[in-house]
């Protein structure tokens, strides 16, 4: 059977105007201009017509960020959160996702997160993970983080360690120097990513195990991805130094309330695009099925929100409503994050692309998703 998409409203995630989609296979089989069929079809074969309505389509989300097996558990066992359901990606126009660990990586292991990660293949998404956790030495399957990255196919680098947090392990530069080490050479010899993915979190230091990274290292800049940069708006303006050096910088579609010293991502993502940064530097994730906890003054966990994917498409349309192109908005959820993890096949609609697609209404919110060229139910 295939599937022929006739006048969709194609942002691939430049704009191609109004666009036939024969999808068969799970992949883009041919794109054309509307009213013409995109390729010759064999003879015999079955075709499913369905008509978009010039409505928008773009490419499926890419979430790099995303607690696939649940998060916390920073106030006891009671408080860790459960694996979000295959819907909930769904619902969030999420059809590729990269898994992790958080805080807690000791009850919760690399093997959970594989299993997870197969789960999700299971029912027809795309996902990945980073192996270990907050904390180095770090939570492994093989025993090393360059042994995880070669051997195991669903590990494209290391994550979410963390820096400049209470939480983290305190690393110092040696630490994350190997660290980062062992990401570059196994990407390299499993012809990955070998992308060292950081937690920031809040403390004075900042970015500053980053920086002397690169300056007493030959590591290239693209091994090291701090995220949750917009949680400050002192961090963030570090992150945009990072992305002048070459480092992919990654944004947290978390809740802000109005007045905190953060930024929305919507609007770090507004505020990095008018500085003429690089536009394929920065990438926006969900954090979905992590704990967003508060701490008091000593430490300790007074109260916790959840993230969850639906963030992604939220921010979408708060960018698109705030007056920024979708055009323009679109790469940071779809082509920067799955070029920058080599993810094959993702983030753009082209030809002979995996058919993750999600189909946007006149509200720039999801009415459809498509992965592996099957509409979701």
């Amino acid at each position: 059977m295939l599937t022929l998409l006739t006048n969709a409203d194609v942002f691939a995630p430049k704009p191609l105007g109004l666009c036939n989609l024969l999808i068969g296979g799970g992949r883009i089989l041919g794109i054309s201009p509307a009213g013409e069929t995109p390729t010759e079809l064999p003879a015999g074969a079955e075709l499913e017509v369905i008509d978009l309505e010039e409505k928008r389509v773009i490419p499926g989300l890419v979430d790099i960020h995303a607690h696939i097996t649940g998060g916390g558990g920073e106030d006891g066992a009671s408080t860790k959160v459960p694996a979000p359901m295959f819907a909930t990606y769904m619902e969030a126009g999420v059809t590729s996702v990269v898994g992790l660990l958080g805080t807690d990586d000791v009850t919760r292991s690399t093997a959970e997160l594989l299993a997870g990660v197969r789960g999700l293949r299971e029912q027809g998404m795309s996902a990945w993970c980073w192996t270990g956790g907050y904390h180095l030495p770090a939570t492994t399957l093989t025993g090393s983080i360059r042994g995880d990255i070669v051997h195991l196919d669903a590990v494209i680098g290391a994550g979410e360690i963390a820096i400049s947090d209470h939480r983290s392990s305190q690393p110092t530069l040696d630490e994350i120097l190997r660290t980062a080490s062992d990401c570059h050479v196994g990407g390299l010899i499993a012809r990955k990513a070998g992308v060292l993915h950081l937690h920031l979190g809040e403390g004075e230091r900042g970015m500053e195990l980053i920086h002397q990274a690169l300056d007493q290292s030959e590591l290239p800049p693209r091994v090291f991805q701090p995220t949750h940069v917009n949680r400050t708006k002192s961090l963030f303006d570090e992150a945009m130094q990072l992305a002048e050096r070459g480092c992919h910088i990654d944004l947290t579609a978390f809740p802000i309330e109005d007045g905190e010293d953060a930024y929305r991502a919507s609007e770090g993502l507004c505020r990095y695009l008018d500085a003429g940064l690089p536009p394929e530097l920065i990438s926006i994730s969900s954090d979905g099925g992590g704990c967003l906890p508060h701490f008091d003054e000593h430490g300790r966990m007074i109260s916790f929100d959840i993230g969850t994917s639906i963030a992604l498409p939220q921010t979408i349309a708060a960018l698109v409503n705030g007056g920024t192109l979708l055009e323009d908005a679109l790469p940071a959820f779809t082509s920067n994050p799955a070029d920058h993890l080599r993810l094959e096949g993702k983030g753009r609609i082209k030809l002979g692309g995996d058919a993750d697609l999600v189909v946007l209404d006149d509200d720039c919110e999801i009415e459809d998703v498509m992965v592996g060229g099957v509409f979701a139910e």
